[in-house]
């Protein structure tokens, strides 16, 4: 194996056991930044020994004792140990050669180190903006680069924002609890959004060499279950649920056998997974059946199922899309929003009227640096004819997107206009 392959899959391996990694040092340790600082030190010493020595049969339990082994250090240079901290020392010593079942030592009700981390991550002491940005750094393992393109924010002011909310947390004395009752409730609304941030990371990687992250979409939906079965009243978690399940039943038919795109309107839907429809149906019925159909993931899964019910692209209900688009425009004011909203508008009224709506975001400014504006924007020019726009239009989506993947499939369908080979997408 190459010193390239050895790294890839170094990296690889990294993406995966990350959250774990974290989750389990911060419930030992009482310290996310510190569980977080640990774990990237692993990866350092895996980037220095693997190459010499190969990657090991168990790489996942390879980091993890690397990581317990510098906690160990770590707690042994402290000029102070505190009792909790000398009896955690002696349970790594003890453990240290092997995986650790944290969760019979669990102390509430939450039962997942990763949803608890989620809810630390979601403290209230942090701005809501902030929370996000430290959990996908945490748990999707993404770059600052990368969260700042999710964010379409500076890197600058993504690195000032996480670097603030790792220090409060160290600081506030309350860097790993589990939230109770009312205070849960509080924190609810942001840990939905981290788990539909990590989901759409995984649905659509922002950069890499892969279109699609499925462990992060099953970690996510996952994630949701969990957290369904611990406040099963919440419409808004139905809906998260219902959101995440209608849109990764689409995941079989969304690349193909050498992982290349394939767009809505080309997938064959007869891979999508009934399974998952059934399932991602139900929980809207039950968003809905709560009084939560106007929320801001029922609202999103409501227009998956549009989809997710069209036998054939020409048997989706673009109007009631519209509609729900509509809504959502009021309920939360976005310009991605108002993008998505501009493509069904487009289906509806033609391309002309959505061309508008993206004058508009295009005048605003709001979307500079989101490919996805000149992606819309291209295809509506090819519906019209203006094939040289459109080409124009394409070739700067791909200029502008981090995943390779996608980069490749807007440069071909800029060079597909540019020979004349009008394909339809």
């Amino acid at each position: 194996m190459s010193q390239s392959d050895i790294h890839r899959a170094i990296l690889g391996v990294w993406r995966v056991e990350q959250p774990r990694l974290i989750a389990s040092l911060a419930r030992l340790l009482r310290d996310v930044p510190l569980a977080e600082e640990l774990t990237q030190d692993a990866l350092v010493a895996a980037l220095e020994c693997w190459p010499e020595s190969g990657v090991p049969e168990r790489p996942g339990a390879w980091l993890m004792a690397t990581a317990k082994t510098r906690a160990l250090d770590h707690l042994r240079r402290a000029p102070m140990l505190a009792r909790r901290h000398g009896m955690i020392a002696a349970a790594l010593e003890v453990e240290q050669s092997a995986m650790p079942d944290f969760d019979s030592t669990l102390d509430d009700d939450i039962g997942d180190e990763m949803l608890r981390l989620i809810f630390t991550a979601c403290h209230p002491l942090l701005s809501p903006d902030a929370r996000a940005a430290l959990a996908l750094r945490m748990l999707c393992g993404l770059t600052t680069q990368e969260i700042a393109r999710a964010f379409l924010l500076a890197e600058s002011t993504v690195a000032q924002r996480i670097v603030r909310a790792k220090r409060l947390l160290s600081e506030s004395g309350l860097s790993y609890e589990t939230p109770q009752a009312e205070e849960r409730s509080r924190r609810l609304p942001t840990v939905l959004n981290v788990i539909y941030l990590i989901f759409n990371e995984g649905y659509t990687a922002a950069r890499g060499d892969d279109w699609l992250r499925p462990q992060l979409c099953d970690e996510a939906r996952r994630l949701g279950r969990v957290l369904l079965a611990l406040k099963p009243d919440e419409p808004e978690a139905h809906g998260l649920v219902a959101l995440m399940e209608l849109n990764a039943s689409r995941n079989e038919a969304r690349v193909d056998p050498e992982g290349h795109p394939i767009l809505l309107m080309d997938q064959d839907r007869g891979l999508w997974d009934t399974l998952q429809i059934r399932r991602g149906l139900e929980a809207l019925g039950h968003a809905r059946m709560l009084g939560g159909g106007a929320g801001f993931f029922t609202l999103q899964a409501a227009i998956a199922a549009c989809h997710a019910r069209a036998q054939t692209p020409g048997d989706t209900d673009w109007h009631s899309i519209v509609g729900l688009y509509n809504q959502l425009s009021v309920l939360t004011p976005s310009p991605v929003i108002e993008l998505n909203r501009a493509v069904a508008v487009s289906m509806v009224s033609g391309p002309e009227r959505a061309l508008e709506i993206i004058a508009a975001l295009e005048d605003s400014g709001a979307l500079k640096n989101y490919h996805l504006l000149p992606s819309v924007r291209g295809d509506l020019l090819y519906r019209l004819g203006r094939i040289g726009e459109a080409r124009a239009a394409f070739t700067a989506a791909a200029a502008l997107t981090g995943n390779s993947r996608e980069r490749a499939l807007l440069k071909q369908r800029a060079d597909a206009l540019e020979s004349g080979r009008h394909v339809e997408n």
